[in-house]
């Protein structure tokens, strides 16, 4: 294959009526999604706006997202998800990158686009599902078609408060979904309970393996997750088996011991990428579990399609523990550099690099920042190859596991120590009542700030107390505050940025 179109045409000759995806609202079997996309693409093509193009897709979380995405592509363009709960600057940023020419939009969100882009010629996401499909025109698309071809850009945050769009190919994406299926033994029967936006790297494993593999993918309402024990009832009617979800969201349901009260009958199979897994939590699902669930911790950046190692949890680790992120992905190569350039050493630090067939080919009218980050592989100074450098600091422990440390630029610089705010948070998150922790610096104040959700028994005097005999005193924060939950992004994450923005100032490295 060298097209993602290919992957949904095969399993829609396969399974032409069996449910691809669906949000509690609306339903696509295969055989509807097919049609409805070549529509959209129909309608995109016809614009001749050039090969390939940028088509912004604006609509709420559902099944028809899905459509917009694939009839970009069968238009001739590329897609960019666009989250229309962000702020209208924030898209508007977006839309200074991209330069689109049109957008696929749902009817509600057309009065948006008008405005982003006044006098262009829009597509209605509705309309053009059920207009007319001309196979010549999209098959003279196809035509020309590579692998290296643009799929999609997916804008995440920059340094300097512009988002920075990662541009992932076709090839990219059937290399990732290749591996997951391998790795996770996904095929037909398996039902993903899809909690990760479409505008979020994560949601490249649910509907891409799921394109590839014929499998189904049930949209969670986002509310539910607000109502724990409905969540439960909702896997449980729509014969979800396998969740890939942001460690907040499984923190959720182990925060308030729904376990104790309800169960999920037919989930083999959780995986878990965004951000850092809490042991404490983590042991409570795999102990609520039955034995045999596979539990699963995924590490990787948006600019490797959004997973470069991975680790299958094979044992018991202490509450104040912390996860290896284990081993590379199939036909992906990892290699630990240190600040000289360097190979490190087994046990020694080093940033994170990654080259392979899941890396994208860089950020959209972007040259400055993808040259900074898309650089030639240090060990290898005779052939031109690409790396990803992550910016992430890792470390190789004595069974031969990659162990995350921190961010490089989230380092804290402290009393002439170098904290890393994980280790703080995972001593502080394992105390008794703590349920979510979250470390950040204020530079300004020479502070360490933790903030944090709890029990009523932990106070901030209480859990003060008890960090003290955990931590050594350079590494104690200065100051503990307890709110009633933490900040959360779009796609569920710990909104790290809003946080030190409230409580320190806005500085958030030493």
């Amino acid at each position: 294959m060298k097209n993602i179109l290919q992957m949904l045409e095969a399993s829609e000759k396969r399974f032409p009526d069996k449910t691809a995806f669906s949000d509690g609202e609306t339903e696509f079997s295969y055989a509807r999604l097919t049609r409805s996309a070549k529509g959209v693409g129909t309608a995109l093509a016809r614009l001749g706006a050039g090969f390939p193009f940028p088509v912004p897709v604006i609509a709420p979380r559902s099944a028809a997202q899905v459509v917009g995405m694939l009839g970009a592509l069968y238009g001739g363009g590329f897609y960019t998800v666009i989250d229309p709960d962000s702020p209208e600057e924030r898209v508007r940023d977006i839309f200074d990158t991209l330069q689109p020419v049109t957008a696929v939009c749902s009817r509600e969100f057309l009065p948006l686009a008008r405005r982003l882009l006044p006098g262009k010629e829009l597509i209605s996401l509705e309309e053009a599902s059920d207009g007319e499909i001309d196979e010549g025109l999209l098959s003279g698309i196809r035509s020309r078609m590579i692998d290296a071809d643009p799929a999609y850009v997916l804008f995440t945050s920059g340094s300097t408060g512009k988002p920075k769009g990662a541009v992932l190919t076709h090839r990219n994406v059937l290399a990732y979904a290749d591996w997951v299926a391998n790795a996770f033994a996904i095929d037909e029967n398996t039902v993903f309970g899809n909690q990760a936006p479409l505008s979020f790297s994560m949601s490249v494993l649910d509907v891409y393996t799921s394109l590839l593999c014929g499998a189904t993918v049930r949209i969670i309402p986002k509310k539910l997750f607000s109502f724990p024990v409905e969540l439960f009832g909702y896997l449980n009617d729509n014969g979800v088996n396998t969740i890939y979800w942001v460690p907040s969201a499984l923190c959720i349901v182990a925060n308030c011991s729904l376990f104790e009260y309800a169960r999920i009958d037919g989930v083999k199979k959780v995986l878990f990428a965004g951000e850092v897994m809490p042991v404490k939590q983590l042991n409570y699902w795999m102990d609520s579990m039955p034995k045999g669930t596979l539990f699963a911790n995924l590490f990787g950046p948006t600019e490797t399609t959004d997973i470069c190692s991975y680790y299958i949890v094979d044992r018991r680790f202490d509450d104040a523990g912390s996860l290896p992120i284990g081993r590379n992905c199939d036909n992906t190569a990892l290699s630990v550099i240190t600040a000289q350039g360097r190979e490190a050493a087994p046990g020694e630090e080093g940033e994170l690099y990654v080259r392979g067939a899941i890396v994208g080919a860089g950020y959209y009218r972007d040259p400055e920042r993808t040259a900074e980050s898309f650089v030639p592989d240090p060990l290898d100074p005779y052939c031109p190859q690409t790396v990803y450098r992550t910016g992430d600091l890792v470390k190789y422990n004595d069974r031969g596991e990659l162990l995350f440390i921190s961010r490089i630029d989230n380092q804290i610089k402290h009393m002439g120590y170098r904290i890393e705010p994980g280790e703080i948070e995972a001593s502080v998150g394992a105390l008794p009542g703590v349920r979510a922790v979250c470390c950040v610096y204020d530079s300004v104040k020479d502070e360490i700030v933790l903030v944090y959700e709890g029990a009523r028994r932990a106070d901030e005097k209480s859990v003060e107390k008890l960090s003290a005999a955990r931590l050594p005193g350079y590494m104690l924060p200065q100051r503990f505050i307890k709110v009633p939950s933490l900040p959360r992004t779009g796609s569920g994450k710990t909104d790290r940025t809003r946080i030190a923005a409230e409580y320190a100032g806005g500085n958030n490295n030493g």
